[in-house]
């Protein structure tokens, strides 16, 4: 069957309103919680993910490889004033972004630049996962 228009509100708003797209985008994001948006680009030798922070730094952000998958989440704050929570207590991040790998990562080579409001994470694939054979006994 054939539709004529897409009736997600969200994309009809950013059609109509281009001008004013990226803050409908990060609008949008927040509300379906895909928050910060995130592009993925995917070659033979790297996935690089840009993810768009605007007005956080690098202290302000945390970042970790798992074997499977790249999670950038906020940084919890710790209040000043206030007493020092015990891990059991302490509070969950605002916001937690998580982006499955496609293949296995190499660690050792992977990095992660922050400018003008984008984080940048390039994650080189591992040189030498090939297939291996294996012999029957």
């Amino acid at each position: 069957m054939n539709t004529i228009m897409n009736m997600d509100p969200w994309s009809f708003l950013d059609d109509m309103f281009d001008v004013g797209g990226h803050v409908l985008r990060d609008i949008r994001a927040r509300a379906t919680g895909h928050f910060p948006p995130v592009n993925v680009y995917l070659d033979d030798n790297a996935m690089i993910v840009d993810l768009e922070l605007p007005g956080k730094t690098a202290k302000d952000v945390d970042l970790t490889l798992e074997p499977q998958a790249v999670v950038v989440s906020d940084k919890p704050k710790a209040d000043e004033g206030e007493k020092k929570e015990t891990p059991s207590e302490a509070k969950a991040p605002a916001w937690s972004r998580r982006v499955e790998l496609p293949f296995r990562v190499d660690a050792a080579k992977a990095n992660a630049k922050f400018a003008n409001g984008v984080l940048r994470i390039e994650l080189p694939r591992i040189e030498n996962e090939g297939v291996k054979k294996i012999a029957i006994a």
